[in-house]
């Protein structure tokens, strides 16, 4: 296996573990993943469905429901957009807030194995994954692109680059 196959393993495991975890998470306060993904979306800005349903990559009837059942906790709540009467925002209630300060307090474990990096270490990291995500201009990655790109030669992925 070259370098590049097994980065792209590596990460692979990384992101199954972490939203294993996630999971585990949005599952101790009664919400599913998504329900979760949601509620820390709009807890940075209250967002449109439509734009909620861009980022999920799917279609906005799918958000409709995930609002519905956290509306209907009291989690969220839909407000006007003054210049679209057409548009509601999606925004978190005092208990969302409650909810979305819980859970990433319970996100420890994603931090967890970097403690087995130096300071250093970590920094250089952080400054590899920013690089990364940098040279990636596309807003999501095709499952086929992502599997294609595990039998990619190190060389292949140096020419790249340049």
């Amino acid at each position: 296996m070259n370098v590049t196959s097994e980065v792209v393993s590596l990460m692979g495991e990384i992101a199954l573990r972490y939203n294993r975890r996630y999971e585990e998470a949005a599952v101790r306060h009664r919400l599913t993943a998504l329900q979760a993904k949601a509620l820390m979306l709009v807890a940075a800005e209250p967002l449109p469905m439509r734009r909620i349903a861009g980022l999920f990559n799917c279609d906005p009837s799918n958000i409709t429901g995930i609002v519905d059942r956290l509306e209907k906790r009291g989690l969220v709540r839909r407000d006007p957009v003054p210049t679209d009467r057409r548009v509601r925002h999606i925004a978190l209630t005092e208990e969302g807030r409650w909810i979305v300060e819980e859970l990433r307090g319970s996100l420890g474990f994603a931090a967890a194995p970097l403690g087995a990096l130096t300071a250093p270490e970590r920094t250089q990291l952080r400054d590899l994954l920013k690089r990364m995500l940098a040279a990636d201009t596309t807003d999501t990655t095709d499952a086929a692109d992502t599997a294609g790109m595990a039998d990619t030669t190190d060389a292949e992925v140096a020419g790249r680059t340049g």
